[in-house]
């Protein structure tokens, strides 16, 4: 597909022309057309922010010869690189095939070699997965997969400053399941082949290691034993301690004097660069209790200092510790508070981060600078040059992690909400006004906490709803800035109510005013949440979590659970409601069940999600109800809470009495998060998968992926803006996307296809006067490059186009059938190449006539190549 986008005078004499358009044929729809990605690349997403709050940091890099130069791993959003301090960043992760990053290494021989460890360094119910270690040689233009693909989450990569081919690497391993490549891996031959010397088949891999600066070869790591499932989390085991090795890591001895016994959880580490005689140990021990324990001697004994550990959703989400460079003893132990620490962690306290966000997972140092600290958080990067008393925020790394999005109906131009992990629920405007675009002033918190499913109310678009975690419903006026709390509540007689992390609000398609919510039960409003009624009793497994099998085995009550990070289980996941029959309602839970009643709650039909063919305890993370068929609905199933990452989507017309996969096209390896159905083709959909959004024009025979625009990244949420035909997508880690009047995807067929060309109708362009609000000219006025601005649609009307193929000059073709020649390549004649000289190159326009037939414009456009 091809854009050309018009002037406003084109915009108001298309309103008259009429055009023959490519018409749907069902009967070619309905076969599974093979559409290549690449006929959709030039119908391009949008991305349109935010960065006024960004997304988690797990590692920073500071080139040390250059010390403007950094590269900042992000948890869920590939690699970005600055050359000048922050003031711009670039992605340059952004084409490999896995989007999250759990370390970046500078080899301290040649800053130009960037190691990157993929999948996320926490235990995070939300943690995205990797499938190795990378290497650029040429600081990150390109990058190459230099193994352990079964590693998912890496947490700590070492160049031995003595020899760059000696590569040492901490495993944390699968978060989900047993095995995997996890452990202390070291390659001599600079990453061709590896051999694992720490480490076991099951849970246990390695969280941290250091090294000796006066002897490399001594390296000290931290093995971490832990296992997370949907239902539960065990952070620790007898399996996890602290070793030391002479040889770089091909042999390991356990370090025992004076260090705790029974479970440890996630330990960090950190040597002294002013006497690497003297080494930390943040260990969390059972129960996320712990401590810093501090050696003199290499290792040899160890005292413990204090009691802190990282606290908030527990020490599987920090627990890092940094020694300072420039002064002894001084610590920095990540934490949802930055803790610091002067006498060697003897004493902590909470940092002033006073218009800084919490949630610490790095921290880098200069070199050049003893007052200066770069740190990350799950809200992005910040700068402090007086060791914390200030910080500096980079507002231009657009990494927000959305759950979920909805859209409102305001005119002229329609809002975007979405709720966010840790950074609230925000809400800001699909397009602007002015000429700049959109800017981080333009967008504002609607709710706090972390954010999840937020909703709209049609017609009314002052009124929307937020959620915090755990089905914390909220309504909000936003004109008045009032906001109620409206979460259901139980009776007195009743048990209290299990809300999902992300619990689901749905608008009644029948009612504005009409709105349900979930906990293990269904929950309906008439009165925009003012009261409530129950539709159900427990529509769930209603197990006891903690009798469930994790790490192998039924596990004591006295074993290292992490009580404060486990999601609460057996609830409720997705709503549907038929647009066609109220009474017809689906719901699907995170313990493998799906729910269908048709007289609106008084009867539950139960439908295992084994008996639809996929495993036992899938967790349901969408259902939808046709929009044109009561009887139909779609599931997208995700299992890979038990380590299974393939995708599961399917489709019932029978109110879910049989089913069909429709997974054609989704790969071995892609989580489907969301789907949505367009509301004037029923045959057109989306879904937003673990690596991309896809397209189907045949109901789903056949998925397409949609690359226009887009980095790898997961997309957990669609929503389609009716008036506008938008697609919005909420991306887990690079903000919002749209993809601007997908109409044309309408009359995609395979007769269509065979035309030589075809142009598609164009939506009608808002009418109005760009205004100039920072400057007349420049898109970021004199405001500075690190200003962050998100682009606006094309102003006027945007016309698309397909060509079958490109319009081939004499020279082309004279070149194509001569690479057809096996034999000598014949000489064409003088006469031959002087035509091909003069001849006027192939071009593409399109022509714009008035209702007389007179052409008033011709726009120039692109020839297919």
């Amino acid at each position: 597909m091809k854009k050309s986008t018009f002037s406003l005078l084109v915009f108001l004499l298309l309103a008259t022309l009429q055009y023959s358009f490519s018409q749907k044929n069902s009967s070619s729809k309905s076969d599974a057309i093979e559409l290549q990605s690449e006929l959709f690349d030039n119908l391009k997403f949008r991305s349109i922010g935010p960065a006024f709050m960004s997304g988690r940091i797990a590692d920073i890099a500071i080139d040390p010869t250059n010390e403007n130069v950094w590269y900042v791993a992000v948890g869920s959003g590939g690699v970005w690189k600055t050359v000048n301090a922050g003031t711009t960043f670039q992605p340059i992760f952004d084409d490999q095939p896995v989007y999250s990053i759990g370390c970046v290494t500078l080899d301290p021989n040649n800053p130009y070699t960037v190691w990157v460890g993929t999948g996320e360094n926490v235990g995070g119910r939300h943690a995205g997965f990797g499938d190795g270690v990378y290497r650029s040689l040429d600081g990150g233009s390109s990058w190459e997969n230099m193994g352990l693909p079964n590693s998912e989450h890496i947490s700590k990569i070492i160049v031995h400053p003595d020899d760059s081919n000696v590569i040492m690497v901490a495993s944390q391993g699968p978060l989900w399941s047993a095995g995997g490549d996890r452990g202390f891996f070291k390659s001599i031959d600079g990453g061709k082949t590896w051999k694992k010397t720490l480490g076991d088949k099951l849970y246990m891999g390695v969280t941290d290691m250091v090294y000796d600066p006066r002897n490399p070869n001594r390296i000290y790591a931290v093995t971490w034993e832990h296992h997370r499932t949907v239902a539960a989390w065990m952070g620790g085991g007898e399996n996890s301690r602290l070793y030391v090795s002479d040889d770089a890591g091909d042999t390991w001895r356990m370090l025992e004097n004076g260090l705790p016994k029974g479970k440890w959880g996630k330990t960090g580490l950190a040597i002294s660069t002013q006497n690497p005689d003297v080494l930390y140990a943040a260990i969390e021990l059972n129960r996320t209790k712990g401590g810093v324990w501090r050696s003199d001697n290499r290792g040899g004994t160890w005292t413990k200092m204090s009691d802190a550990v990282a606290g908030a959703t527990g020490p599987h989400y920090y627990q890092e510790i940094f020694a300072s460079p420039h002064q002894f003893d001084r610590l920095y132990l990540m934490n949802n508070r930055l803790m610091k620490s002067e006498d060697g962690g003897t004493t902590f306290a909470n940092m002033d981060e006073t218009a800084k966000h919490g949630d610490n997972h790095a921290v880098a140092f200069k070199q050049s600078d003893p007052n200066y600290l770069l740190v990350g958080t799950d809200g992005g990067l910040y700068e402090s040059f007086d060791l914390g008393a200030s910080w500096r925020y980079m507002e231009n790394l657009p990494l927000t992690q959305f759950y979920k999005v909805a859209v409102d109906d305001a005119e002229p131009f329609y809002n975007v909400y979405g709720g966010t992990q840790d950074n609230s629920t925000e809400g800001g405007p699909s397009r602007t006004d002015n000429h700049h675009g959109i800017r981080n002033a333009d967008w504002k918190v609607v709710l706090n906490w972390d954010g999840h499913q937020p909703a709209t109310e049609p017609g009314n678009p002052d009124i929307m709803y937020g959620q915090r975690q755990q089905g914390t419903l909220s309504r909000i006026d936003l004109k008045s800035g009032e906001v109620i709390d409206i979460m259901p509540q139980p009776a007195a007689d009743e048990d209290y109510e299990r809300y999902n992390w992300d619990a689901p609000i749905l608008v009644s398609p029948h009612s504005p005013s009409t709105i349900y919510h979930a906990s293990h039960r269904l929950w309906k409003s008439t009165n925009r949440g003012d009261s409530w009624t129950a539709l159900s009793g427990d529509l769930t497994r209603d197990q006891e979590r903690i009798a469930l099998p994790i790490m192998g085995k039924v596990q004591s009550w006295d074993s290292p659970w992490d009580v404060g990070a486990m999601s609460n289980f057996n609830t409720i996941t997705s709503i549907a409601v038929s647009p066609l029959n109220e009474q017809v309602i689906f719901i699907g839970t995170d313990d493998g069940l799906i729910q269908v009643t048709s007289d609106e709650g008084k009867t539950w039909k139960k439908i295992e999600v084994s008996a639809m063919g996929v495993p036992n305890r899938c967790y349901v993370n969408d259902i939808k109800a046709d929009l044109y068929d009561e009887n139909t609905l779609y599931v997208a199933l995700d299992n890979h809470k038990e380590g299974d990452y393939k995708p599961y989507l399917l489709k019932s017309t029978n109110k879910g009495a049989s089913w069909k996969r429709i997974e054609n096209g989704l790969g071995d390896k892609n989580l489907v998060w969301r789907i949505v159905q367009d509301h004037v083709d029923q045959d057109l959909m989306f879904l937003g998968t673990e690596f991309g959004v896809y397209v189907t024009i045949n109901g789903g025979q056949k998925w397409t992926e949609m690359k226009g625009g887009i980095p790898t990244i997961s997309f957990r949420d669609l929503a389609i803006q009716r008036r506008e035909n938008d697609l919005v997508a909420a991306s887990f880690g690079r903000g919002f996307y749209i993809l601007d009047d997908y109409t044309s995807l309408r009359d995609v067929d395979k007769d269509q296809l065979q035309k030589s060309a075809s142009l598609f109708e164009p939506r009608k362009a808002w009418w109005y006067i760009e205004k100039s609000v920072l400057n007349f000219d420049n898109v970021r006025g004199s405001q500075g490059s690190q200003l962050f601005v998100a682009p606006n649609p094309d102003f006027g009307a945007v016309c698309t186009y397909y060509l079958k193929d490109e319009i081939k000059s004499l020279e082309k073709l004279r070149q194509v059938s001569e690479e057809s020649m096996k034999a000598n390549v014949a000489f064409p004649g003088w006469d031959a190449l002087a035509n091909e000289t003069q001849e006027l190159k192939p071009f593409v326009y399109l022509e714009i006539k008035d209702q007389s037939g007179s052409v008033v414009n011709r726009v120039k456009a692109t020839n297919k190549n």
